[in-house]
């Protein structure tokens, strides 16, 4: 009766130390691209230059001409969210390139022969672009309310927006993983991570409205993970803004995207070695 009963217990404690490994090998990952990071914190200031120059110039130009309808909202208002998108986009789009170096170094044989399994490395660098994106949301945060925007101020609402903004860099970033896992070269991932990143903000719902796209680029915008990205900002970041597909059709739609391409990325990230 004992060692039954004991027999359930040992395999429970089991598979909690498993998941204990699992954790404590993502957050190691996660705490080891954080500090670069933490000693060169200049990056942050340098991505957010771009997304200045967006609200700054495109949106107070845009502002004054009134050519593009954002119903209740001023067009610097309803671009704000777009421009917080557009950052985490095209930061985390290039973040794999970090892991082709890490193969030309020799890193990723080491990782590679660690006890971590794949799918904790690879969560644990999406964790980490997670982290990276949230200083970059706080700089733009505060030029939006500089700029006059009328940001939400509540609790869930701040709180909704930072969890959007970390599944958005997490899912780019992983996507990125994905890319480099394949093409392998710093040269081809770079052109490939080039052509990707406009037609992903031009074809999303980031600075004018689905409604005023044709037909098929409607089409196009309505199966591209930036504009769920964009619709949940902008229904969290704005005070009244409007939500096209529901906040939780976009924040599911987002995880769903990590959620299938870390599967991806673990499968591909042993092969980045060869």
């Amino acid at each position: 009766m004992t060692s039954a009963s004991s027999a359930p217990a040992s395999g429970a404690a089991a598979r909690g130390g498993s998941l204990a490994d699992f954790v404590g090998q993502t957050l190691a990952i996660t705490a080891v691209e954080v500090r670069k990071l933490i000693r060169d914190p200049t990056e942050l200031v340098t991505r957010a230059v771009q997304p200045a120059l967006w609200l700054l110039v495109f949106g107070q130009v845009f502002s004054r001409i009134r050519a593009i309808p954002t119903g209740h909202l001023t067009y610097l208002e309803f671009m704000a969210p777009g421009v917080l998108a557009q950052s985490v986009l095209f930061s985390a789009i290039f973040y794999g390139i970090a892991v082709i170096w890490e193969r030309d170094l020799g890193i990723v044989h080491k990782l590679l022969a660690s006890p971590a399994s794949r799918l904790s490395l690879v969560l644990g660098k999406a964790l980490a672009a997670a982290a990276r994106a949230l200083p970059q949301a706080l700089i733009i945060y505060l030029l939006a309310a500089l700029l006059g925007v009328r940001l939400s101020a509540r609790p869930g609402a701040l709180l909704a927006v930072l969890l959007l903004v970390a599944l958005g860099s997490a899912a780019f970033a992983t996507f990125s993983l994905v890319v480099a896992c394949i093409v392998k070269t710093r040269e081809r991932f770079m052109g490939i991570g080039q052509v990707l990143t406009m037609p992903l903000f031009f074809a999303s719902n980031a600075i004018y409205p689905i409604e005023l796209m044709p037909g098929w680029l409607r089409v196009v915008a309505r199966a591209n993970p930036l504009t769920y990205l964009v619709d949940g900002l902008r229904a969290t970041m704005i005070d009244s803004g409007p939500s096209h597909f529901g906040l939780a059709a976009d924040a599911g739609a987002v995880f769903l995207l990590l959620a299938v391409l870390l599967l991806i990325a673990a499968r591909l990230y042993p092969g980045l070695a060869r």
